[in-house]
């Protein structure tokens, strides 16, 4: 007979070690680590306000160029800003003052020349905006009936997300552009 204190006992694959508890508990620790910390980021995103809020957006500044001689073309300029957490896409712009209303951009194509192009969309960035201009975005237009100065012309502006946005743009005179 043997003496129990001379015996080894050997760990059974069933039963775990000290050390198998450890490094198990070692190798689970760092994906846990990483979910609290990224579970943290996402309850403060989402507390913030910013999580899937969507797209808000307003227009305003909205002008309409005075057409020069015998022209029944003109181009309208708005500022649009989305206060959303998410993207939004102007899809369409229209007005019972005008024909054809669509949107185009003005890009320059070599030295010293320029075209104006159609485009089916224009994006709207969440936290910022978009700003019209003769030298970039604007919306082209075919008058139905004459403008006046200062007169007020209802359009609607429509986007993907923020649905449909009913303003006025102010009839202006061109003015010279400052000196770039």
């Amino acid at each position: 007979m043997t003496d129990a204190t001379d015996r080894t006992y050997e760990a059974h694959p069933w039963r775990p070690s000290r050390r198998r508890i450890r490094d198990a508990l070692d190798a689970a620790l760092m994906p846990v680590a990483a979910c609290a910390v990224a579970l943290g980021v996402l309850t403060t995103w989402t507390a913030s306000g910013a999580a899937g809020s969507p797209a808000r957006v307003e227009v305003v500044g909205g002008t309409v160029f005075l057409p020069y001689g015998d022209t029944e073309d003109t181009a309208a300029f708005f500022r649009i800003t989305n206060t959303g957490g998410s993207d939004d896409r102007l899809t369409e712009v229209t007005s019972p003052a005008f024909d054809d209303v669509m949107l185009g951009r003005h890009t320059t194509t070599g030295r010293a020349v320029a075209s104006m192009r159609m485009v089916d969309s224009a994006a709207v960035p969440a936290g910022e905006g978009l700003t019209m201009s003769p030298y970039g975005l604007d919306v082209m237009a075919t008058l139905r009936a004459p403008l006046r100065l200062g007169e007020r012309v209802p359009f609607v502006l429509t986007f993907r997300h923020g649905g449909s946005v009913r303003t006025q743009a102010v009839v202006i005179r061109p003015a010279v552009p400052p000196a770039r």
